[in-house]
């Protein structure tokens, strides 16, 4: 099945900021827009912490999957609160609790006073945050748009977190060369006051709330028998379970990939990081422009994302590299915005929260899983290796989408 979004096609710069004309959606945009740039800065500063902690690859990765463990463990229980709660009023919680943590870490790390026991117990707390907020943000999306604006709005805010992916590390690239790490978290925890700002002065008439669903017994698994019936959310899903275990872990390889690969220093890094957030940004807008997806878009975006990392796995030197993330950042895009969309398309809106936390668990939960494995594969092979890994990850989830494909429509496309 294919989804054609009745997005009008017009010119190509209505047809891309379509969803931007709603001024909900537009409050969403800028908070997040500050708020993200904060985001990657600290995932930056926590991976190199960690390195300057531990002198490990290994740690880098259990540091991210301990963060990521309570989204493998609760975003579906996750899923069905989403469901049942006011969701604006959800994410302005998820979202003060997450500057909380944020500010702890900086003043930890400014004073000296931090370890990584410190550095465990902040990740699993903001691990939990991010449980609630990834699903409720992502089915919030929904409440802010008409359903004529789902897919652009879903590519616009991919194209924000890749934006901030470019501006965040190299801003935090900058900052711990100069200021010294903490600063990077301290920054953090300050742009999350424009998020929440964002969600509290939204005008509540003009959300399309489909009102809470209603409290009863067997929801996780009424939502799982839901997803296991329907193939065009059960093959996203399993597409981005492979792809998140393997492929999305460039918080664990990058850091290794640039200082033992290229003998870069914490700003190498940040460009190496930042080049990939690039390639996103022109592969967004690109995207966001478009009205197809389905399990067919998919798997061709799946190819092109593991051709591409697998081509950055084998450069040279860091400039070619960083001319290679450019196209993994533009593929990965379009893999993450047509598989997003394709399961809002699909999800019926009672389901959407329990939906969405599945996606957030097969993105975000399995790296609990796929961190230390890539970690230990670049530690000990080489981080070119544990690229190498993810690319041919994403390869076999294409062939996956594809088979899907033939074998119940008897066409790529379908």
């Amino acid at each position: 099945m294919t989804f054609d979004a009745p997005i009008a096609r017009d010119r190509w710069h209505h047809r891309t900021f379509a969803s931007l004309t709603n001024r909900n959606f537009r409050k969403f945009f800028i908070g997040q827009a500050i708020s993200l740039s904060g985001t990657w800065m600290q995932s930056v500063a926590l991976a190199w912490l960690v390195l300057q902690l531990t002198g490990s690859a290994t740690w880098i990765g259990l540091a991210i999957a301990i963060q990521t463990l309570p989204v493998l463990l609760l975003a579906p229980y996750a899923g069905v609160m989403v469901d049942r709660f006011n969701k604006r009023r959800l994410l302005i919680g998820t979202q003060v609790v997450a500057g909380l943590q944020a500010l702890a870490l900086g003043l930890l790390t400014i004073s000296s006073d931090v370890n990584m026991q410190w550095v465990i117990a902040l990740s699993i707390t903001l691990g939990l945050v991010n449980a609630i907020d990834n699903p409720c943000r992502q089915a919030f999306v929904r409440e802010m748009v008409y359903a004529e604006h789902v897919q652009n709005a879903v590519s616009l805010n991919a194209v924000l977190v890749n934006i901030a992916r470019a501006v965040g590390p190299a801003i935090g690239g900058i900052l711990i060369a100069t200021l010294g790490v903490g600063t990077c978290f301290i920054v953090n925890a300050a742009s999350f006051v424009a998020v929440i700002i964002a969600y509290a002065s939204m005008h509540r008439s003009e959300l399309h709330s489909t009102g809470p669903v209603a409290r009863a017994p067997g929801q996780l698994r009424a939502g799982l028998a839901y997803v296991r019936g329907n193939r065009e959310l059960l093959i996203p899903l399993m597409m981005m379970a492979i792809v998140g275990t393997l492929t999305y872990e460039f918080q664990v390889v990058l850091p290794a990939f640039a200082t033992d690969t290229f003998g870069s220093d914490a700003r190498g890094f940040g460009w190496i990081t930042a080049a990939m957030g690039v390639g996103a940004v022109i592969g967004g807008l690109i995207t966001a422009g478009q009205t197809r997806v389905g399990i067919g878009y998919l798997a061709l975006a799946s190819a092109a994302f593991g051709l591409s990392v697998a081509l950055t796995a084998i450069c040279p030197n860091e400039v070619l590299a960083e001319g290679a993330l450019l196209l993994v950042g533009a593929s990965s895009i379009w893999f993450l915005s047509t598989g997003n969309a394709t399961l809002q398309l699909a999800a019926s809106p009672e389901m959407r929260g329990r939906v969405m936390a599945l996606w957030t668990v097969a993105f975000i939960g399995t790296t609990p899983i796929g961190g230390p494995v890539i970690g230990w594969i670049s530690e000990n092979a080489s981080p070119r290796w544990g690229l190498l890994a993810g690319g041919v990850a994403a390869l076999i989830a294409a062939l996956i989408g594809m088979q899907s494909i033939r074998r119940n429509r008897g066409g790529l496309l379908a």
